[in-house]
């Protein structure tokens, strides 16, 4: 049965994947044909004495003088044979700059769920405990209002207290300037990544606090829960054998689907502190039009996130054993 339920979910998830990579691959390439940036006055920037007759090279060298479909279908096939073409903006292959910063934006992001997952558990736990008095009212309000503040505004307020005033933590970047890259030590490393994976942890950790209160307020108002009282258990047995048990699986439900949350997020907050990582990359792209490592990155981020998704839903079936029944019979 299980066997059955996880080649059925594979075989769904790689059709998903194909037919998003296809439709994401579409609609980068026409967005990116419809920008108004002229790619070769981007390469050449501000370097002088370039002639017309050089600039229309460089463009029939890329193919730009060719109709939208044949420059697509050629991409596409470069694509297929693991071609993802030059940086225009780095000048090396665009596959290598995505591992490069996947990299750094990985451990960012991975640090940022934790710290999401962890103090959003743990505050939502607290709300759900002190279920109308003074904590968590006075908890609840201040989720509510980090569910509205902008990624980058946080970004600016952490650097200003953190930085500025208290001088607790560097300006930015992932790793102390001037020292060379073999030389930098892990603790240099975490430090300057503690507080762009704080910042990027906010985006989420509030959702999952107020998630994990509801479920833990129904959990303790539930039937079993009062019954378990009425014999005599003590309330953190309670907790621990009823409210926990429950909750963890909406928690974990919730925390895996700020994959794609955090991803974008990644963009805003890798600019504020100047990290290093693809989200910068991203944005550096766009603004210079490198197409092939803007397109590069898009379909890597579409990626990403997908099999982030799937990830999540395989460990749902695994956890709670109804999920894997209700697709054996789909």
């Amino acid at each position: 049965m299980k066997s059955k339920y996880y080649l059925k979910f594979t075989g769904k998830y790689l059709v998903r994947m194909v037919t998003l990579l296809i439709a994401v691959s579409v609609i980068s390439f026409v967005l990116v044909s419809l920008s108004p940036v002229d790619p070769v006055q981007q390469y050449v920037g501000s370097v002088p004495n370039v002639s017309v007759e050089q600039r229309a090279k460089i463009a029939e060298y890329w193919g730009l003088n060719d109709p939208p479909v044949e420059r697509f279908l050629a991409w596409g096939k470069s694509i297929l044979h693991g071609d993802f073409g030059v940086s225009l903006l780095y000048r090396r292959p665009v596959l290598d700059i995505i591992r490069e910063k996947f990299a750094a934006s990985l451990a960012l992001m991975m640090t940022a769920w934790v710290f999401s997952g962890v103090i959003g558990f743990g505050v939502g736990c607290m709300m759900g405990v002190w279920n109308g008095k003074w904590p968590d009212k006075i908890l609840k309000k201040v989720c509510l209002i980090m569910c509205s503040i902008p990624t980058f505004w946080i970004g600016i307020v952490f650097l200003m207290i953190f930085s500025v005033q208290l001088g607790w933590f560097p300006m930015g970047m992932s790793v102390p300037k001037g020292v060379p890259a073999d030389q930098v030590t892990l603790l240099q490393r975490i430090h300057h990544l503690i507080l762009p994976a704080l910042t990027l942890s906010f985006l989420s950790f509030a959702n999952v606090a107020l998630h994990t209160r509801e479920k833990l307020v129904d959990v303790l108002e539930s039937d079993y829960v009062l019954f378990a009282k009425a014999r005599g258990e003590s309330k953190w047995s309670v907790l621990k054998r009823h409210g926990f048990r429950n909750i963890m699986l909406p928690a974990v439900t919730m925390q895996f689907g700020s994959f794609s949350e955090l991803f974008g997020g990644s963009v805003l907050a890798e600019n504020v502190f100047s990290y290093p990582g693809l989200g910068a990359a991203a944005s550096a792209a766009g603004m210079a039009s490198d197409v092939p490592l803007l397109l590069g990155i898009t379909l890597f981020s579409a990626l990403f996130v997908f099999v982030g998704n799937m990830l999540a839903n395989i460990i749902y079936g695994i956890v709670d054993p109804q999920i894997r029944e209700g697709y054996g019979h789909e």
